[in-house]
């Protein structure tokens, strides 16, 4: 019962993070910024574009050859490149992506709840550091390995939302899993 609760309320915390990250803080301005020519760049794309789907521009088909490949390389060097996720249909419907991301949140705090319950010996400071070093590993796995590849724009705001949202998970649990009984 102690892992279940500590799991729920971590997971509440580390969402309620992601909500202030992704509204009221912007972090993720940079990777969402705004363009005035919008409507000419959407209306030229859906008639560029038949599904859904990620396109990386430019690039080459499937089956290039490897001299294909190296003079595309050659010619691509240091000119501008562009990564579309295109959605063909817009849904502003929040319920479902809130309620999936908030189980998500607590079944990964479960996880991590049962793992340092298998320390022999526990403690506050062992419990957040352990939060830590797992939003450090997140950080490098998820964030910073896309972002060696593909220079993504709010790489620090993702470093920020784990290091927060792990820490306040992380004291909340060190508290929690730590406590005596009275």
């Amino acid at each position: 019962m102690k892992i279940l609760i500590g799991s729920i309320v971590g997971g509440i915390i580390i969402f309620i993070w992601q909500f202030l990250s992704w509204t009221m803080l912007n972090l993720h301005e940079p990777a969402q910024q705004f363009t005035p020519k919008q409507d000419s760049i959407m209306a030229y794309l859906n008639t560029q574009f038949d599904s859904s789907g990620g396109y990386f521009i430019p690039n080459l088909p499937k089956d290039a050859s490897q001299d294909d490949m190296k003079k595309f390389e050659e010619n691509a060097m240091g000119k501008p490149w562009v990564q579309i996720a295109y959605h063909k249909s817009y849904d502003a419907s929040m319920g479902m992506n809130i309620a999936r991301a908030l189980i998500t949140d607590i079944i990964i705090v479960l996880f991590f709840c049962w793992i340092i319950s298998g320390f022999t010996v526990n403690s506050f400071g062992k419990t957040f550091l352990a939060a830590l070093l797992t939003a450090l590993i997140i950080s490098l796995y998820s964030n910073y390995i896309i972002h060696i590849w593909y220079q993504t724009f709010d790489l620090e705001a993702h470093f920020i939302d784990n290091l927060v949202s792990w820490g306040a998970a992380g004291i909340w649990l060190g508290w929690w899993l730590n406590r005596k009984k009275a």
